[in-house]
């Protein structure tokens, strides 16, 4: 337990957390909605600090991130909660239903985490194995860890990899760009109505983090798509325009399959909804991904239609990928390496 960053005193009993855009009024012996920021005698202590829910070796596709060192691996790392209230969660076991008894009890530490990545730089190299990726639950709630391990990762000369939700402030986020090397960002829905529905939240924050992102670090975007709630011509063809318009043609955008998850039981989404997102999306972006159906993922070159790199499951194959990552027949870049 440590005391958090990123909140103000309202009196001498509440307090406001600053951390994301709910900016929750806490009162005293009370937690934020995220469930691991606790107002504790008028001081904001974060819960989670160093404790950590979920970690292993994934594939960098797995994230995913897809145009970023394709076919490496990197150390995910997760804690509990999230700001979030998503009744189609995927995580929710270490999000929301989390035994708290967890809480307060640091599990790892900075050093055991960079002893860590030094052994796994060591066995592999860098085109092998990428560095460190927060990911599993919300990891922006995890502030104060990470503003002790990501300086730490970059001095390895490894790269900091965030899985989020976006939903996040300002000054927090400038604070995380500092280190940040690539993110991959839920945009849920073009909706501020399915945000409201379904995940407690609103549109607004993470529609400026994406922009906030996209301007300094790699970005790549995940889109859930979940039938009667976001799966219409109209919202694919507004998310579309959406990217195209504020963050670029160039944008990987991942449509995931949804599958029947914690409090949302409706069946899962048809194949057909997903090609039918994924033909009105690359109208007008370059590279378009389904996901979550077990199909190959190849990507190939927007400019000259060459097959650059070939995916089966989490297997990757680059066939047509220099190492400066420009395609190998016409010199169009494909990844941001």
């Amino acid at each position: 337990m440590k005391t958090a960053n990123f909140w103000h005193k309202i009196d001498d009993s509440s307090l406001q957390c600053d951390l994301c855009p709910h900016n929750c009024l806490i009162n005293s012996g009370k937690k934020g909605i995220c469930g691991v920021r606790e107002n504790i005698n008028g001081q904001l202590f974060t819960l989670n600090y160093f404790v950590a829910g979920s970690s292993g070796i994934d594939p960098i596709e797995k994230k995913p991130l897809y145009h970023f060192f394709p076919g490496s691996s990197i150390l995910s790392l997760g804690t509990f909660g999230c700001n979030f209230s998503c009744r189609f969660c995927q995580n929710y076991t270490i999000s929301k239903d989390f035994p708290e008894s967890r809480l307060g009890k640091p599990n790892f530490t900075k050093d055991e985490i960079i002893n860590s990545l030094k052994q796994n730089s060591t066995k592999n190299n860098l085109n092998s194995f990428v560095g460190l990726a927060y990911t599993y639950n919300e990891p922006t709630i995890w502030a104060e860890t990470i503003f002790e391990l990501g300086p730490a990762v970059r001095n390895l000369g490894l790269k900091n990899i965030f899985v989020t939700n976006g939903f996040i402030n300002p000054k927090p986020l400038e604070k995380i760009l500092e280190f940040a090397d690539a993110f991959n960002i839920d945009l849920k829905a073009i909706t501020d109505d399915f945000y409201k529905k379904l995940c407690g939240a609103r549109i607004s924050p993470v529609l400026q983090t994406i922009k906030t992102v996209s301007k300094v670090a790699h970005i790549e975007l995940t889109n859930l798509v979940i039938p009667t709630y976001n799966d219409s011509s109209e919202d694919f063809i507004k998310l579309r325009d959406w990217i195209a318009n504020e963050i670029g043609n160039h944008t990987p955008v991942h449509i995931s399959r949804y599958y029947p998850m914690y409090k949302l039981s409706i069946p899962p989404t048809p194949l057909e909804t997903l090609y039918k997102a994924r033909d009105i999306l690359k109208e007008k972006l370059h590279y378009v991904y389904i996901g979550n159906t077990g199909e190959e993922q190849n990507t190939y070159c927007a400019k000259c239609g060459e097959l650059v790199i070939e995916r089966t499951g989490y297997s990757t194959r680059i066939i047509g990928l220099k190492k400066d990552g420009k395609c190998g027949k016409c010199g169009e870049r494909i990844i941001s390496n």
